[in-house]
């Protein structure tokens, strides 16, 4: 991997950019390719580009949302996890792993879009989700948006906005600084990477997303609200976004970073599972209810 993209990676480490980190890469190691399975892998035409995605298992299906710069493969832990309790989706986002770019652009309000086309092309009644980082984000917009039925959300590392009150200040400079780069690449045409799509994907942290507090409300699935307590989103904006979902229950994991979907995948998925699979409860703590 060429070095612009390692420092891509480190610099944007809270968005799982291009999530090849040696402690990601290091839990990539699964009988199955997954993003690279030709012998299942599918394009669908959704909203003018070509979205490639895979799917794994039977059951109730289970669509997974990887991070910004990422691909399926990102997780893998996750499919491997889950395909045999559900019929497992995962997508590449548009401009990344396989799909096309197809805009000059990009917004989460667009991935959005194109993962409830993807589940209207797979004419899925209902889904559950997994979402990380970026795809923490596009799971609590498919929520907000109401188009497709979703039964629950696992929303890891999200945010709603991308200033100092969400993320810490030393990611929003380090992001800010690298976006300066780019576009010093682009004025001297560099042509050593793509640097029209890092571009993008910069974007998508520097200027994004823009989701009111007030807009959570609207989301009628069950949420898991899930961060690392030394993740890159302050633990303050995470129960902010726990305390505005109707129906939610929240995990700041102890010990944990932003990389644990790959880093810690035991841990993680066994808390998915246990929210996806058991009944929803928000318990009260009034000592006069207890036992009743």
């Amino acid at each position: 991997m060429k070095k612009p993209i390692k420092l891509l990676m480190l610099v944007l480490a809270y968005s799982v950019c291009v999530v090849a980190s040696a402690q990601v890469q290091m839990n990539f190691k699964f009988d199955t390719p997954y993003g690279k399975n030709t012998a299942i892998g599918k394009f669908a035409e959704i909203n003018g580009a070509k979205i490639y995605y895979e799917e794994y298992g039977k059951g109730e299906p289970l669509l997974l949302i990887h991070g910004n710069g990422g691909s399926i493969e990102s997780m893998g832990n996750q499919m491997d996890y889950f395909k045999s309790k559900y019929r497992v989706i995962a997508a590449d986002s548009r401009g990344q792993g396989k799909s096309e770019l197809k805009t000059d652009s990009l917004t989460y309000v667009q991935i959005t879009k194109d993962m409830e086309g993807l589940v209207n092309h797979l004419k899925l009644d209902s889904i559950s989700i997994i979402g990380w980082s970026d795809g923490g984000i596009v799971g609590l917009q498919m929520g907000i948006s109401g188009k497709s039925k979703i039964k629950k959300i696992v929303a890891m590392g999200a945010n709603l906005r991308p200033d100092s009150t969400a993320i810490y200040s030393w990611a929003t400079k380090d992001v800010q600084n690298l976006k300066k780069m780019i576009v010093s690449k682009i004025k001297e045409k560099d042509t050593s990477e793509n640097w029209n799509l890092m571009k993008q994907l910069c974007g998508l942290l520097v200027d994004q997303p823009s989701i009111a507090t007030k807009d959570l409300s609207k989301i009628k699935a069950k949420v898991l609200v899930i961060a690392g307590d030394r993740d890159v989103i302050r633990n303050a904006h995470t129960v902010e976004i726990f305390e505005n979902i109707p129906e939610a229950q929240l995990c700041i994991m102890p010990g944990e970073t932003h990389f644990a979907p790959a880093s810690s995948p035991e841990l993680f998925n066994a808390l998915a599972n246990k929210f996806l699979s058991e009944p929803f409860k928000r318990p009260d703590s009034d000592w006069t209810k207890w036992g009743k």
